[in-house]
Protein backbone atom coordinates (compact mmCIF):
# COMPACT_ATOMS: atom_id res chain seq x y z
CA UNK A 1 0.00 0.00 0.00
CA UNK A 2 1.36 3.39 -0.78
CA UNK A 3 1.39 6.00 1.50
CA UNK A 4 -1.36 9.04 0.54
CA UNK A 5 0.44 12.03 -1.20
CA UNK A 6 -1.82 14.33 1.21
CA UNK A 7 -0.50 12.90 4.04
CA UNK A 8 3.01 13.14 3.03
CA UNK A 9 2.64 16.60 2.31
CA UNK A 10 1.15 16.99 5.77
CA UNK A 11 4.00 15.40 7.51
CA UNK A 12 6.41 17.38 5.60
CA UNK A 13 4.60 20.01 7.33
CA UNK A 14 4.43 18.90 11.05
CA UNK A 15 8.20 17.75 10.98
CA UNK A 16 9.86 21.11 8.86
CA UNK A 17 11.53 19.30 6.48
CA UNK A 18 10.91 17.39 2.85
CA UNK A 19 10.31 13.56 2.62
CA UNK A 20 12.97 12.74 0.24
CA UNK A 21 11.98 8.70 -0.15
CA UNK A 22 9.27 6.30 1.78
CA UNK A 23 9.96 2.66 2.31
CA UNK A 24 7.70 0.56 3.59
CA UNK A 25 8.65 -1.68 6.94
CA UNK A 26 7.29 -4.23 9.04
CA UNK A 27 4.93 -3.31 11.49
CA UNK A 28 2.20 -6.05 11.85
CA UNK A 29 -0.96 -7.02 11.20
CA UNK A 30 -3.15 -4.11 11.91
CA UNK A 31 -1.12 -0.86 10.81
CA UNK A 32 0.56 0.17 7.57
CA UNK A 33 3.71 1.33 8.85
CA UNK A 34 6.87 3.00 6.54
CA UNK A 35 10.15 4.75 7.22
CA UNK A 36 9.92 8.45 6.25
CA UNK A 37 13.35 9.51 4.95
CA UNK A 38 14.54 13.26 4.97
CA UNK A 39 17.99 15.15 4.54
CA UNK A 40 19.12 14.66 8.07
CA UNK A 41 16.58 12.37 9.83
CA UNK A 42 14.50 9.04 9.37
CA UNK A 43 10.70 8.73 10.91
CA UNK A 44 8.76 6.46 11.58
CA UNK A 45 4.80 6.26 10.91
CA UNK A 46 2.14 4.25 11.43
CA UNK A 47 -1.51 4.60 9.82
CA UNK A 48 -4.53 2.95 10.22
CA UNK A 49 -8.56 3.96 9.71
CA UNK A 50 -9.32 6.42 11.67
CA UNK A 51 -12.88 5.39 11.76
CA UNK A 52 -12.26 1.78 12.25
CA UNK A 53 -9.93 2.70 15.65
CA UNK A 54 -10.74 5.91 16.79
CA UNK A 55 -8.51 6.12 19.36
CA UNK A 56 -5.81 3.58 18.76
CA UNK A 57 -2.46 5.62 18.30
CA UNK A 58 -3.51 7.71 21.29
CA UNK A 59 -3.55 5.43 23.42
CA UNK A 60 -0.72 3.97 22.42
CA UNK A 61 1.36 7.51 22.32
CA UNK A 62 -0.21 7.57 26.50
CA UNK A 63 1.32 4.16 26.99
CA UNK A 64 4.42 4.73 25.72
CA UNK A 65 4.60 8.29 27.66
CA UNK A 66 3.50 6.06 31.28
CA UNK A 67 6.42 3.90 29.96
CA UNK A 68 9.36 6.45 29.42
CA UNK A 69 7.92 8.31 32.84
CA UNK A 70 9.44 5.00 35.01
CA UNK A 71 12.52 5.80 33.48
CA UNK A 72 13.58 2.43 33.81
CA UNK A 73 13.64 1.00 30.28
CA UNK A 74 14.27 2.64 27.15
CA UNK A 75 10.76 3.23 24.72
CA UNK A 76 9.95 4.24 21.22
CA UNK A 77 9.77 8.14 21.56
CA UNK A 78 6.63 9.78 20.25
CA UNK A 79 6.67 12.62 17.57
CA UNK A 80 3.00 13.01 16.51
CA UNK A 81 -0.05 11.58 16.49
CA UNK A 82 -3.23 13.27 14.21
CA UNK A 83 -5.49 12.54 11.50
CA UNK A 84 -5.80 13.22 8.03
CA UNK A 85 -8.72 12.41 5.89
CA UNK A 86 -9.56 9.06 7.20
CA UNK A 87 -6.20 8.16 7.95
CA UNK A 88 -5.36 8.00 11.94
CA UNK A 89 -1.41 8.23 12.13
CA UNK A 90 1.51 7.99 14.66
CA UNK A 91 4.90 9.53 14.40
CA UNK A 92 8.04 8.37 16.02
CA UNK A 93 11.71 8.77 16.00
CA UNK A 94 12.96 6.40 13.71
CA UNK A 95 15.24 3.44 15.69
CA UNK A 96 18.56 2.47 14.28
CA UNK A 97 19.12 -0.99 14.91
CA UNK A 98 21.76 -2.40 17.03
CA UNK A 99 23.06 -5.99 18.14
CA UNK A 100 22.71 -7.41 21.32
CA UNK A 101 26.03 -6.88 23.81
CA UNK A 102 26.80 -9.48 26.42
CA UNK A 103 25.01 -8.02 29.07
CA UNK A 104 22.12 -7.25 27.01
CA UNK A 105 19.89 -10.04 28.78
CA UNK A 106 21.07 -8.60 32.29
CA UNK A 107 20.17 -5.64 31.68
CA UNK A 108 17.20 -5.89 29.77
CA UNK A 109 16.15 -8.49 33.04
CA UNK A 110 17.27 -5.69 35.68
CA UNK A 111 15.53 -3.18 33.73
CA UNK A 112 12.16 -4.70 33.60
CA UNK A 113 12.18 -5.17 37.37
CA UNK A 114 12.68 -1.56 37.82
CA UNK A 115 9.54 -0.88 35.89
CA UNK A 116 7.20 -3.26 37.67
CA UNK A 117 8.06 -1.74 40.83
CA UNK A 118 6.85 1.36 39.15
CA UNK A 119 3.21 0.97 41.24
CA UNK A 120 -0.59 2.56 41.84
CA UNK A 121 -3.70 2.81 44.13
CA UNK A 122 -5.41 0.39 41.91
CA UNK A 123 -5.29 -2.18 39.19
CA UNK A 124 -6.04 -0.79 35.96
CA UNK A 125 -5.82 2.44 34.09
CA UNK A 126 -7.53 5.49 33.49
CA UNK A 127 -8.56 4.25 30.18
CA UNK A 128 -9.28 1.70 27.85
CA UNK A 129 -6.32 0.94 25.37
CA UNK A 130 -5.49 -1.64 22.96
CA UNK A 131 -4.50 -5.54 22.63
CA UNK A 132 -3.76 -5.83 19.23
CA UNK A 133 -6.78 -4.51 17.07
CA UNK A 134 -8.88 -5.62 20.13
CA UNK A 135 -10.01 -3.03 22.94
CA UNK A 136 -8.36 -4.02 26.50
CA UNK A 137 -10.76 -3.09 29.37
CA UNK A 138 -9.04 -0.98 32.46
CA UNK A 139 -11.42 -0.28 35.25
CA UNK A 140 -9.70 0.49 38.19
CA UNK A 141 -9.97 -2.77 40.85
CA UNK A 142 -8.30 -2.62 44.23
CA UNK A 143 -8.17 -6.56 44.08
CA UNK A 144 -5.72 -8.33 41.59
CA UNK A 145 -8.26 -11.33 40.95
CA UNK A 146 -11.24 -9.07 40.49
CA UNK A 147 -9.56 -7.17 37.54
CA UNK A 148 -8.06 -10.39 36.08
CA UNK A 149 -11.70 -11.59 35.94
CA UNK A 150 -13.57 -8.91 35.05
CA UNK A 151 -11.17 -6.58 33.11
CA UNK A 152 -9.32 -9.21 31.08
CA UNK A 153 -10.68 -12.82 31.16
CA UNK A 154 -14.04 -12.23 30.70
CA UNK A 155 -14.63 -9.70 27.96
CA UNK A 156 -12.17 -12.44 26.24
CA UNK A 157 -14.25 -15.07 27.22
CA UNK A 158 -17.61 -13.24 25.93
CA UNK A 159 -16.65 -11.61 22.82
CA UNK A 160 -15.78 -15.66 21.99
CA UNK A 161 -19.29 -16.53 22.77
CA UNK A 162 -20.26 -13.93 20.60
CA UNK A 163 -18.08 -14.60 17.69
CA UNK A 164 -19.21 -18.36 18.54
CA UNK A 165 -15.44 -19.65 18.64
CA UNK A 166 -15.65 -21.66 21.88
CA UNK A 167 -17.98 -24.60 22.98
CA UNK A 168 -19.79 -24.82 26.05
CA UNK A 169 -17.87 -27.11 27.94
CA UNK A 170 -14.61 -24.56 28.21
CA UNK A 171 -17.08 -21.57 29.39
CA UNK A 172 -18.19 -23.80 32.29
CA UNK A 173 -14.08 -24.14 32.92
CA UNK A 174 -13.48 -20.46 32.67
CA UNK A 175 -16.68 -20.45 35.31
CA UNK A 176 -15.10 -22.93 37.37
CA UNK A 177 -11.65 -20.91 37.24
CA UNK A 178 -13.10 -17.81 38.31
CA UNK A 179 -14.50 -19.48 41.70
CA UNK A 180 -11.25 -20.74 42.12
CA UNK A 181 -8.99 -17.91 41.55
CA UNK A 182 -8.43 -16.21 44.66
CA UNK A 183 -6.74 -19.02 46.11
CA UNK A 184 -4.01 -19.65 43.38
CA UNK A 185 -3.58 -15.74 42.90
CA UNK A 186 -1.72 -14.15 45.99
CA UNK A 187 -2.00 -10.61 46.16
CA UNK A 188 0.84 -8.04 45.53
CA UNK A 189 0.77 -4.40 44.62
CA UNK A 190 -0.04 -3.25 41.63
CA UNK A 191 3.08 -3.16 38.87
CA UNK A 192 3.35 -0.92 36.03
CA UNK A 193 3.16 -3.27 32.93
CA UNK A 194 4.12 -3.43 29.46
CA UNK A 195 1.50 -5.69 29.12
CA UNK A 196 2.03 -7.43 25.29
CA UNK A 197 5.32 -8.20 25.67
CA UNK A 198 6.49 -10.51 23.03
CA UNK A 199 9.72 -10.81 21.80
CA UNK A 200 8.59 -8.57 18.70
CA UNK A 201 7.72 -5.85 20.53
CA UNK A 202 11.44 -4.85 21.87
CA UNK A 203 13.92 -3.63 19.47
CA UNK A 204 17.98 -3.34 19.91
CA UNK A 205 18.64 -0.03 19.85
CA UNK A 206 22.34 1.88 18.15
CA UNK A 207 24.28 0.94 22.01
CA UNK A 208 22.64 -2.40 22.10
CA UNK A 209 20.28 -1.60 24.75
CA UNK A 210 16.60 -3.13 24.83
CA UNK A 211 13.90 -0.12 23.62
CA UNK A 212 9.98 -1.68 24.29
CA UNK A 213 7.34 -0.67 21.55
CA UNK A 214 4.00 -1.32 20.95
CA UNK A 215 2.80 -1.21 24.65
CA UNK A 216 -0.52 -2.34 26.07
CA UNK A 217 -0.48 -0.43 29.49
CA UNK A 218 -1.83 -0.99 32.87
CA UNK A 219 -1.15 -1.40 36.40
CA UNK A 220 -1.62 -5.00 36.85
CA UNK A 221 0.12 -8.32 38.40
CA UNK A 222 3.76 -8.24 36.94
CA UNK A 223 3.70 -11.71 36.12
CA UNK A 224 0.92 -10.90 32.96
CA UNK A 225 4.30 -9.66 31.29
CA UNK A 226 6.43 -12.75 32.21
CA UNK A 227 3.94 -15.23 30.90
CA UNK A 228 4.07 -13.49 27.65
CA UNK A 229 7.31 -13.23 27.00
CA UNK A 230 7.43 -17.37 28.08
CA UNK A 231 3.91 -17.81 25.38
CA UNK A 232 6.12 -17.74 22.19
CA UNK A 233 9.85 -17.42 23.69
CA UNK A 234 13.08 -15.38 22.68
CA UNK A 235 14.15 -14.13 25.90
CA UNK A 236 17.19 -15.76 27.25
CA UNK A 237 17.22 -17.21 30.86
CA UNK A 238 19.79 -14.53 32.13
CA UNK A 239 16.96 -12.28 31.55
CA UNK A 240 14.89 -13.92 34.44
CA UNK A 241 17.99 -14.04 36.87
CA UNK A 242 18.81 -10.72 36.88
CA UNK A 243 14.98 -9.79 37.07
CA UNK A 244 14.90 -11.79 40.04
CA UNK A 245 17.95 -9.64 41.86
CA UNK A 246 16.53 -6.96 41.52
CA UNK A 247 12.74 -7.63 42.28
CA UNK A 248 12.39 -11.27 43.66
CA UNK A 249 9.31 -13.25 42.00
CA UNK A 250 6.80 -14.31 44.56
CA UNK A 251 6.79 -17.81 45.57
CA UNK A 252 5.47 -20.32 43.17
CA UNK A 253 5.42 -17.75 39.89
CA UNK A 254 6.37 -20.18 37.33
CA UNK A 255 2.97 -22.40 38.01
CA UNK A 256 0.71 -19.35 37.80
CA UNK A 257 2.61 -18.86 34.22
CA UNK A 258 -0.15 -21.11 32.17
CA UNK A 259 -2.95 -19.11 33.99
CA UNK A 260 -1.63 -15.72 33.25
CA UNK A 261 -1.62 -16.83 29.01
CA UNK A 262 -4.44 -17.77 28.91
CA UNK A 263 -5.78 -13.83 28.92
CA UNK A 264 -3.18 -13.58 25.84
CA UNK A 265 -4.20 -17.04 24.31
CA UNK A 266 -7.91 -15.69 24.59
CA UNK A 267 -6.62 -12.99 22.24
CA UNK A 268 -5.27 -14.91 19.91
CA UNK A 269 -8.66 -16.81 19.87
CA UNK A 270 -10.34 -13.84 19.10
CA UNK A 271 -7.94 -12.58 16.84
CA UNK A 272 -7.46 -15.38 14.80
CA UNK A 273 -9.40 -18.24 15.85
CA UNK A 274 -7.88 -21.26 15.15
CA UNK A 275 -5.56 -23.88 17.63
CA UNK A 276 -5.50 -21.24 20.19
CA UNK A 277 -8.79 -22.34 21.76
CA UNK A 278 -6.84 -25.57 21.89
CA UNK A 279 -3.90 -24.31 24.15
CA UNK A 280 -6.58 -22.37 26.15
CA UNK A 281 -8.20 -25.92 27.13
CA UNK A 282 -4.79 -27.56 28.39
CA UNK A 283 -3.88 -24.51 30.32
CA UNK A 284 -7.39 -24.74 32.08
CA UNK A 285 -6.48 -27.96 32.71
CA UNK A 286 -3.67 -26.58 35.20
CA UNK A 287 -6.57 -25.04 37.64
CA UNK A 288 -10.08 -26.84 37.05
Amino acid sequence: MQLNKNLIRHCENLLETKILAVQTVQGGDINDTYRLDAANAYYFIKINSASQFPDMFKQEAAGLQLLGQAQAIETAKTLWIGQEGDDAYLILAYIHTGVKGKKFWEDFGRELASLHQRTSSHFGLENSNYIGSLVQYNRKESKWTTFYIEQRLRPQLDLAIQQERIDRSTILKFEQLFKVLESICPEEKPSLIHGDLWSGNYMVGQRGQPILIDPAVAYASREMDLAMMQLFGGFDQQLYAAYNEVYPLLKDWKNRIPLYQIYYLMVHVNLFGGSYLSSVQQALKNYV
